[in-house]
């Protein structure tokens, strides 16, 4: 009869930073990359926050493989699949949550903490905040989803004091019509109050627009 065995091991997880996390840090920043993204090239986007009071954390995928694409094979991560999806789900909330502990104790105690994840990342953030319930400010969801099959309401004090938003692209090819209504209804079933932030452009992360949050959100 064949079974199915689990065994946990030490694995090194990989990260990147801008700028140093200490006692005069303002703003503190966790990004989370989409999926088929690296984060030494996700936190590039970021530079526009680099600034002496903002440290900036991009942590990476636990999982590798190779993207196929114009006969080049690259290298890039992601956070889960559907095969095994809830020890990958408490591996990557343990490995974020380890670092948020980390350098959260080098910051002064009312540190602004601000999570933003892109696509694939957004619902790797919601996964880690509801697994963990850390204390944070904001948390950004570009051009992606809360996760569907998660229930809101027993969380509803916890993230009643958090500012959440979205944005998104009018030209973002994978956020529909159709999902955008389905996501509205999520949100209202769940008692979610989430502010909107529509920009002129595709499913990425533009830095113009990147700047005008990090404003709003540093006010």
């Amino acid at each position: 009869m064949i079974k199915e065995h689990h065994f946990k091991v030490e694995k090194t997880a990989r990260y990147y930073t801008i700028g140093e996390a200490g006692l005069k840090t303002k703003y503190f920043w966790i990004v989370c990359h989409g999926y088929g993204q690296l984060a030494k090239f996700f936190i590039r986007k970021f530079d526009v926050l680099a600034a002496d009071d903002t440290f900036v954390l991009a942590p990476e995928g636990l999982s590798k493989f190779y993207w196929e694409g114009d006969g080049k094979r690259v290298p890039v991560a992601t956070w889960m699949t559907r095969e095994d999806r809830l020890n990958e789900i408490e591996d990557y909330s343990n490995m974020i949550q380890g670092l948020y502990e980390q350098y959260k104790g080098r910051c002064a105690e009312d540190v602004k903490i601000i999570l933003l994840g892109f696509s694939q990342g957004c619902a790797t953030q919601v996964r880690w905040i509801l697994n963990k319930m850390p204390d944070f400010d904001n948390l950004i969801l570009w051009a992606g989803l809360f996760p569907e099959d998660l229930d809101y309401l027993p969380f509803k004090d916890y993230l009643s004091d958090k500012k959440l938003l979205f944005v998104y692209g009018k030209m973002d090819i994978y956020l529909t019509k159709e999902r955008h209504d389905f996501h509205n209804e999520l949100m209202e079933k769940n008692e979610l109050k989430v502010k909107e932030k529509v920009f002129d452009g595709p499913h990425k992360v533009v830095r113009e627009v990147l700047g005008e949050v990090a404003r709003e959100v540093h006010s």
